[in-house]
């Protein structure tokens, strides 16, 4: 009899392969504006036909991230994107019908990973207005709880935990030998990381991505940093050569050049600052917390501004249904300010 996975044949997933090249993106949290020409000229200008040729080689990179995070390459794992990093540690560190905690909604593959390899993802959902008291974390910490998933800031709600918040959850989970991880795949837009916990205690992993702030999507570079002897684990879950050579360096170069990191963050914090403050100047509601995305409710049906805005504007953004009070929002990554300003004159005159 042919096996098929049951768990795999049942797991339901949408796939974009929708063509994006045309339009303005603001509809999955990349840097709409990408990387200066100038500076992407200047880092393939010693790219050899070898260095096309070769196998990836990860040990100058790695070591060149540890000293950015101030850390040693033990506690590093490279990866094709958080997103395998994060596929990793739910395999490694959760079983078979294990219980795995989740903030919802949150990043979708958290829950598809857990379904995907049989394990029992249990839902902690936000407030309806949108807030995560953690009083409804912690009463989901049990023993039989193998991992707990967090995101800080969360996408797409936007919150943050305090220093406070997060030590009483890192108690509970160690009270109740439960595994954390913590997703900062947005962390450059919020200064306040967790990754000390990741670097100085074990059973915590945190991982980040280069697709967003350092505008590295198209190139799919993450890691996950955490105690040696889990990321040696981690580390067995890898394809060999499994990150590109390409991704390395440009994150290697955008770590070295001078002050691009602070003007990178300026401009899209800028960027950010400026579309709300048009957002108030015109009377519409939205919920703008942490990190490159926001929620806006329209003045017409959101569906169906979504859809003019790609067929008349050359504008991708996303509906998001039952966001607490606001209901059926749109959904719109932020950046710099020119793209917030074509945004901006294309909602008011569609949103009338």
């Amino acid at each position: 009899m042919y096996y098929v996975n049951k768990d795999l044949a049942d797991l339901h997933r949408i796939f974009d392969q929708n063509e994006r090249k045309m339009y303005l993106r603001l509809d999955l949290n990349e840097n709409p504006g990408g990387l200066p020409e100038e500076f992407i000229e200047k880092v393939l200008s010693d790219v050899t036909p070898q260095f096309v040729a070769q196998y990836p080689e990860t040990l100058e990179f790695t070591q060149k991230l540890a000293d950015f995070l101030g850390t040693d390459i033990s506690h590093l794992c490279l990866v094709n994107g958080s997103s395998e990093g994060i596929r990793f540690v739910i395999q490694a560190f959760s079983s078979p019908g294990g219980r795995i905690v989740g903030v919802t909604p949150s990043y979708a593959m958290f829950e598809i990973y857990a379904k995907m390899y049989g394990r029992n993802f249990v839902p902690v959902k936000y407030t309806d207005n949108l807030e995560m008291p953690i009083e409804n974390i912690l009463e989901k910490i049990t023993p039989d709880t193998e991992l707990l998933i967090l995101l800080n800031p969360n996408n797409p709600m936007g919150n943050v935990y305090t220093e406070e918040e997060m030590a009483a959850i890192m108690n509970k989970a160690r009270e109740n030998e439960v595994t954390v991880l913590i997703d900062e795949a947005y962390i450059y837009f919020y200064p306040n990381s967790f990754i000390d916990y990741a670097l100085k205690e074990e059973n915590v992993f945190v991982t980040r991505t280069f697709s967003k702030l350092f505008s590295l999507a198209g190139c799919r570079l993450g890691y996950v940093a955490g105690w040696p002897k889990g990321i040696e684990l981690v580390q067995k879950l890898c394809t060999p050569h499994n990150v590109n050579a390409f991704a390395m360096k440009f994150a290697q170069a955008i770590m070295e050049e001078p002050g691009m990191l602070d003007g990178m963050i300026e401009k899209q914090r800028a960027g950010k600052q400026y579309l709300l403050d048009e957002l108030d100047r015109l009377g519409y509601k939205y919920n703008a917390k942490e990190g490159n995305f926001i929620f806006i409710q329209p003045k017409t049906d959101a569906d169906n501004l979504m859809a003019r805005m790609k067929s008349e504007k050359g504008i991708l953004i996303k509906t998001y249904p039952n966001v607490g009070a606001l209901g059926t929002c749109l959904r719109v990554t932020t950046g710099e300010k020119e793209y917030m300003k074509q945004f901006i004159d294309a909602l008011v005159e569609l949103d009338a």
